[in-house]
């Protein structure tokens, strides 16, 4: 069976303004809306387009965290994945863990491609991607901007700091997607009752032999400092003046 696996992470929703904890502990998440990290989520609307072109016969999507990252699977299944798995732990994990758990899921699931988003947008570690493909010692085609699949093959073309790449990998490979790769779809009401029925299967991550360790601490959080407000100047003499006087020129 030609089988997509699509690795999703919950995050605190891009709208919400992000607060720091009193204590500086860390981010306030009580009471705040969580979602599908949007790069996964872009990763998921490529494994469905590439179903419905008859090149997958199965889309499969797979998370990593607490029994409350289902609510995030079904808005997966929603949009059109077949079945989720869901790796339940309340350990934070960091990504070469993360990148260990979603390589018990490949081998466990043997499918021909691995797609998941460039990024999370809490951390922007970047990372768990490349480390799943070093583990798995498969091909990797990070920042992708368009995806085509061949006879055993993928095409892909890369996003980087020149302008546009393209390679070619064999499959089974990894890919992780960029911002302009799709646009994914808006979910129905009928799809999320459908949802509900579809398979969620719980995993625990002691099971899969995985012990997370910690490689770092976080002491301090604090937020940006503030933007100053702005002064409006009569002319560029004094425009130069002020910014002498900040000491930026």
């Amino acid at each position: 069976m030609k089988r997509i696996l699509v690795a999703v992470k919950r995050v605190v929703d891009f709208n919400i303004r992000i607060r720091v904890k009193p204590d500086n502990s860390g981010v306030m998440t009580e009471g705040v809306k969580q979602s599908l990290n949007p790069f996964d989520e872009i990763a998921l609307e490529e494994a469905l387009r590439l179903r419905e072109k008859g090149l997958a016969d199965e889309v499969v999507v797979a998370s990593i965290g607490p029994a409350e990252v289902q609510t995030q699977l079904r808005t997966a299944l929603a949009m059109g994945a077949d079945r989720a798995l869901l790796v339940t732990t309340d350990a934070p994990l960091e990504p070469l863990d993360a990148a260990r758990t979603l390589l018990k899921l490949v081998e466990r699931e043997t499918p021909m491609l691995v797609l998941l988003g460039k990024q999370a947008i809490d951390d922007d570690n970047n990372q768990t991607g490349q480390m799943l493909a070093a583990l798995w010692d498969r091909p990797q085609a990070t920042f992708a901007s368009k995806l085509e699949l061949g006879e055993g093959t993928a095409r892909v073309t890369r996003e980087i700091d020149a302008g546009l790449e393209t390679i070619e990998v064999d499959l089974p490979a990894v890919v992780t997607a960029d911002l302009r790769l799709n646009e994914p779809r808006f979910v129905k009401l009928p799809e999320i009752i459908k949802a509900k029925k579809k398979p969620l299967e719980m995993l625990d991550l002691a099971t899969l032999g995985i012990t997370p360790k910690p490689r770092l601490k976080a002491v301090h959080y604090a937020p940006p400092a503030g933007r100053l407000k702005g002064v409006m100047v009569k002319d560029v003499e004094e425009l130069l003046a002020q910014l002498g006087a900040k000491g930026l020129i």
